[in-house]
């Protein structure tokens, strides 16, 4: 497995490694995403909301969360991480979108997730900004 892998994507095109990871237990695909390249966390990440695997993938999301590939942290923040994150997580997640400038809006559960914490969060941030004398994004005054 771990050889077909990185392959998958070249032999069966951009969906072959989705659906290899269908079949694939909570262990080997934590195995997949240690070994692999950023490209292969990637599709990995992105494939966490189609697989059943409840909360067992979630060190993979906060493995994501800690990098500085804006691409790993945005997909970590997609409908899985929404899911199984929790609230702190979530919410230090979405400041480091906003650290990274990934849109606000590529973050998913972000009406649902929102709460006071959040919004107290990014108006320090929006504050900080602002002292400084740099813009505050505008997908972040639109959440405080």
């Amino acid at each position: 497995m771990h050889r077909l892998f990185p392959q998958a994507r070249r032999l069966g095109g951009p969906d072959a490694r989705a659906r290899l990871l269908a079949r694939l237990d909570a262990d080997t695909l934590a195995e997949l995403y240690r070994r692999g390249d950023a490209g292969e966390r990637l599709d990995i990440l992105r494939a966490l909301p189609g697989l059943d695997l409840g909360p067992r993938a979630l060190p993979l999301v906060e493995d994501a969360l800690r990098t500085n590939d804006a691409r790993l942290v945005e997909a970590a923040m997609g409908d899985y991480g929404a899911r199984w994150l929790d609230d702190h997580a979530y919410r230090q997640g979405v400041l480091k979108c906003v650290f990274m400038s990934i849109p606000l809006s590529s973050v998913s559960g972000l009406a649902a997730r929102s709460d006071a914490e959040l919004a107290r969060m990014l108006g320090d941030y929006a504050a900080e900004r602002r002292a400084a004398g740099r813009p505050v994004p505008q997908d972040v005054l639109e959440r405080i």
